[in-house]
């Protein structure tokens, strides 16, 4: 890799940390131990926001319970959004791979998925009575 790719590699690698750390800093600000405290602190984050995903999805399953076509609609649907958030993620973390900081800009991109899911999730979840373009039935 020649000096002036590697300083775009370098550059680009802190400019996303830059921007997810601003989406991030409240939770992370006070993160104790250097960059493996970060990784630990943005995994924290991103389980967090994992477990709302988990709890809105059993809410829609739950809406679903009578409909096994849709159900089995949303089981590929997630499967395959769970595919491209992991896919999407490690590409944007490719150039920081193998380095200390790689575990918390993966750990900040899978937070910042699953949090665009979470808003699918409760748009589903608001449907009106008589939405047609919505796949889960009003409450």
């Amino acid at each position: 890799m020649g000096i002036s790719r590697a300083i775009f590699v370098a550059i680009s690698a802190l400019a996303i940390v830059a921007l997810s750390q601003r989406a991030h800093a409240d939770e992370c600000d006070n993160a104790q131990g250097g960059q493996a405290g970060l990784n630990e602190c943005y995994d924290k984050v991103f389980k967090k926001s994992d477990a709302e995903l988990n709890k809105l999805y059993k809410q829609i399953e739950a809406r679903l319970k009578s409909d096994a076509d849709r159900t089995k609609l949303l089981v590929t649907a997630q499967r395959a959004w769970v595919a491209f958030r992991d896919g999407e993620c490690n590409f944007q973390s490719s150039a920081t791979a193998g380095g200390s900081i790689g575990p918390m800009i993966y750990s900040m991109c899978l937070d910042t998925e699953t949090k665009s899911r979470i808003e699918d999730f409760k748009s589903y979840l608001k449907c009106e009575e008589g939405d047609l373009s919505c796949p889960v039935p009003a409450n």
